[in-house]
């Protein structure tokens, strides 16, 4: 069991795997029925479910409204004077009651502290710095495997080192004192976006890493400004910001800002990027092909087979949305329905990439897809607010491993992924 401890979650310098593993990142799975469930919903029972609702010629009422056809959730996501996000409870208890964008309506604020923070996040950034170390760390870490022998690695834990070496950096924080980052972020994360039945367990950890992360950023912020030295990095763009216009960024808006960035971010790639690889493995058509792009360095051919696997088990099944006032859904068709207010909408994206009446063939693997066809980072107002970073940085993750010849599953069960509940457990490939 992890341990909760005054400034994370676990000791960073803890016996046994390493501080990537999913061991020491993620929480046990959920036992017995409960997990059973869980493993059963994800892996057939919601697809199963959102293929007889997209089929069915009228919207049905499960208690909650499921929005399953492509329009449907499009309407949704671009409706944000209707439906608004559910995050601002569970933000305010991460956050210590500061507000930040992710639980915004398109407001003033919302507005200029979103605009605030592109000047330190800067899409220059990506071609510049980002994708040659995220090729830098995948080249370097696929290689040491096969130093030391062993020709095999487990994805996910490659993945999160390189989405977290890449991105600490980037930001500018390192791990707290005695602790690991991966776990303290992973707790937030997953109280904010997959606590669904609000675990007493779950909670008590985020008590803890929640101020203890915010505490570890509001000294990161304070020694910049002693130092007086100007990193380029995100924490020191903002600081040089404040100096320079000390109404732009308080101290409290570039410690929420960071915050909500480091366990928005980061968890996700090591959940979608190595379920993609396990859908390449899948077709070994694909496989062949995503390899010959990523030998031939065609990134863009590359990314299409990546974000092509992701449609067949992207990051989440649904999202949730709030009618802020009654609001229609499908209006003027038979699958019309109107949500009452207060009232939610499950959002599922994962059914909308697979409604054959905007995504043609959708069963069949198809790495030339139109962008349009793919709703992996949400649309509009709450779009992704890394979306940039994402569409040309998780392609590349894998990129390293895919170049190398006769890459395949390691023997017996490792070599097929597993789950922690929604999380991405670990996959071992071999390779030469």
């Amino acid at each position: 069991m992890q341990q909760a401890t005054s400034s994370g979650v676990r000791d960073a310098n803890s016996p046994g795997a390493s501080r990537w593993s999913s061991e020491n990142v993620l929480r046990p799975a959920p036992g017995g029925i409960k997990g059973w469930l869980m493993a059963f919903a994800l892996s057939t029972g919601f697809p199963l479910l959102f293929r007889l609702l997209r089929w069915l010629p009228w919207n049905l009422r499960l208690g909650v409204v499921f929005a399953t056809r492509y329009d449907e959730v499009c309407e949704i996501f671009r409706n944000d004077a209707a439906f608004r996000v559910a995050y601002g409870k569970k933000l305010h208890v991460i956050t210590g009651g500061e507000p930040f964008f992710l639980s915004m309506d398109d407001t003033p604020q919302y507005r200029h502290d979103t605009e605030a923070l592109r000047k330190a996040v800067r899409v220059s950034d990506i071609p510049a710095r980002l994708i040659p170390e995220v090729e830098r760390l995948g080249e370097q870490l696929v290689n040491d495997a096969i130093a030391d022998g062993k020709g095999q690695i487990e994805v996910v834990e490659l993945v999160r080192r390189i989405t977290f070496e890449l991105y600490q950096s980037y930001l500018g924080i390192p791990d707290p004192p005695g602790a690991a980052l991966p776990a303290s972020v992973m707790r937030l994360f997953e109280f904010q976006f997959a606590d669904d039945f609000d675990d007493p367990e779950l909670r008590k950890e985020v008590d803890v890493v929640g101020p203890a992360l915010r505490s570890h950023i509001d000294t990161l912020i304070a020694a910049r400004k002693t130092a007086g030295v100007v990193q380029d990095d995100v924490l020191g763009r903002c600081v040089a910001m404040q100096a320079a216009d000390p109404a732009s960024f308080s101290d409290a808006q570039i410690r929420t800002s960071l915050l909500g960035l480091i366990y928005g971010g980061p968890p996700q790639p090591p959940m979608v990027v190595p379920q993609a690889l396990e859908q390449l493995l899948r077709r070994p058509d694909a496989l062949k092909g995503a390899q010959e792009a990523a030998r031939s360095a065609d990134d863009k051919l590359l990314a299409g087979f990546v974000f092509e696997a992701m449609r067949f088990d992207p990051v989440a099944p649904f999202l949730r949305r709030v009618a802020k006032q009654d609001a229609d859904i499908a209006a003027g068709t038979p699958r019309a329905v109107t949500v009452a207010q207060d009232k939610t909408v499950l959002v599922a994206a994962s059914s909308a990439m697979m409604d054959e009446r905007r995504v043609p063939n959708p069963t069949q693997f198809d790495p030339n897809r139109a962008a349009d066809q793919y709703i992996h980072f949400g649309l509009d107002h709450h779009q992704c607010f890394g979306i940039h970073m994402n569409n040309a940085l998780l392609p590349l993750m894998l990129k390293a491993l895919l170049k190398r010849q006769n890459l395949r599953r390691a023997p017996g069960a490792r070599g097929k992924l597993s789950k922690r509940g929604p999380f991405a457990d670990q996959l071992w490939v071999a390779y030469e």
